[in-house]
């Protein structure tokens, strides 16, 4: 019988330590090569956008070095409804309708408009997620919070939104470590490679 405790300290640990080394590599990422990474990410989303047709779109503020930019929002709500979440105190996301932003916990920005409900992501037409690192089987590991599986999990299992990870170039590894709550996402895009859309669907 396998010891499942063993298991999933072993893929946290394998977690903290990949996580730890991809953290370390977006540090020494220049201001040139972060805006670079920048304006490839945000032209292949915004193609994407107009390819689903998507009149609204779950996004993300990135903060940071966080793959497609400060500009990324804006140039989204050019050709779409854009929700951003809102982080609540027990780790889950609210929406809210992008409008000016103001500061959030851990440093992350938020919109001031009224909060949409926790359901509110199974409006969208295209879900885009922030990630440290997504696998060829659309497993994504974010910073560890969780926020975002349990987002995810509202989502249906078939025929709902296409769900899209932006990463930087060599994030999209072989395997992640994977626990049971984490939720996969259908594809990824990276400045070099854009579009990579897995297995699990197709566009």
């Amino acid at each position: 019988m396998p010891d499942l405790t063993r298991d999933a300290e072993g893929s946290r640990s394998a977690k903290i330590a990949l996580r730890n080394r991809l953290l370390t590599s977006r540090r020494s990422l220049t201001s040139n090569e972060l805006a670079a990474a920048a304006a490839q990410v945000q032209q292949q989303t915004l193609s994407l956008v107009r390819r689903e047709g998507a009149a609204v779109v779950a996004a993300y503020m990135p903060i940071g070095s966080e793959p497609g930019g400060p500009g990324l929002v804006e140039a989204l709500a050019a050709q779409a409804r854009v929700l951003l979440p809102v982080l609540l105190p027990d780790g889950d996301l609210d929406w809210a309708a992008f409008s000016t932003l103001t500061a959030g916990p851990r440093g992350l920005l938020e919109p001031v408009g009224p909060r949409l409900g926790i359901s509110a992501i199974t409006t969208a037409d295209l879900v885009l997620v922030p990630g440290l690192a997504v696998d060829r089987a659309g497993l994504r590991m974010g910073r560890g919070g969780g926020s975002y599986d349990r987002a995810l999990s509202r989502l249906p299992a078939s025929g709902g939104p296409l769900v899209v990870a932006l990463l930087h170039d060599g994030e999209l590894v072989e395997s992640v470590p994977a626990e049971p709550h984490d939720r996969p996402v259908h594809a990824v895009i990276t400045p070099a490679e854009g579009l990579t859309v897995f297995a699990n669907r197709s566009v």
